[in-house]
């Protein structure tokens, strides 16, 4: 298998074989996050073929060093877009739409656009609050909010019982959300 440096290479020599390489390498990771938005096979497989469209067109000039985050970072924007795309209007079930249910108490209590809010200054804030957690407690959180794992899959991958990584969970909402107040974020 390539190695993501010649795989970006390839981007930058505008190679096709870098869509290959990157769909060979990286495919059922891009499916996973998209799926664990969308919860639809079909809008997974485009969110999937949208990453593709979109690194193709970034690189250049963008050059990722680790190329894994940089299209997960794609895949789940494409996904996003494509889940409030197709249910603006109703409430859709997904590991996404439960993941902002869950953390909307703690983050803000309506739209955070609405509210004027600076999305940098409250990102800024929150991963501050993450770096001050314990690792487990900073893992799972990531896992859940922003890869939208579901919960039994938090608690697999740590290792321990779903009812602990649902208080673990809840536990560190509940944190965020004391530390934004402190920060002075409305929640």
């Amino acid at each position: 298998m390539m190695q993501d440096n010649q795989i970006v290479t390839l981007y930058w020599q505008r190679d096709e074989q870098a869509i290959r390489e990157t769909e060979r390498k990286y495919r059922p990771y891009l499916y996973k996050i998209a799926y664990q938005i969308l919860a639809d096979s079909r809008d997974s497989e485009e969110s999937v073929n949208d990453t593709y469209f979109k690194a193709w067109n970034s690189m250049p000039p963008q050059k990722p060093t680790v190329l894994s985050t940089y299209l997960g970072r794609i895949a789940r924007q494409s996904s996003i877009d494509i889940f409030r795309r197709r249910h603006r209007k109703k409430r859709y079930f997904s590991e996404y739409a439960r993941s902002l249910s869950e953390l909307e108490e703690s983050v803000s209590g309506g739209d955070v656009t609405q509210q004027e809010v600076d999305l940098s200054l409250l990102a800024e804030a929150i991963n501050t609050y993450l770096s001050q957690l314990p690792s487990q407690a900073r893992t799972m959180f990531v896992g859940r909010y922003y890869y939208m794992d579901s919960v039994r899959e938090v608690a697999s991958c740590h290792g321990i019982s779903v009812s602990k990584a649902k208080s673990m969970l809840f536990r560190t909402r509940a944190g965020l959300k004391a530390f934004l107040e402190r920060e002075g974020f409305e929640v």
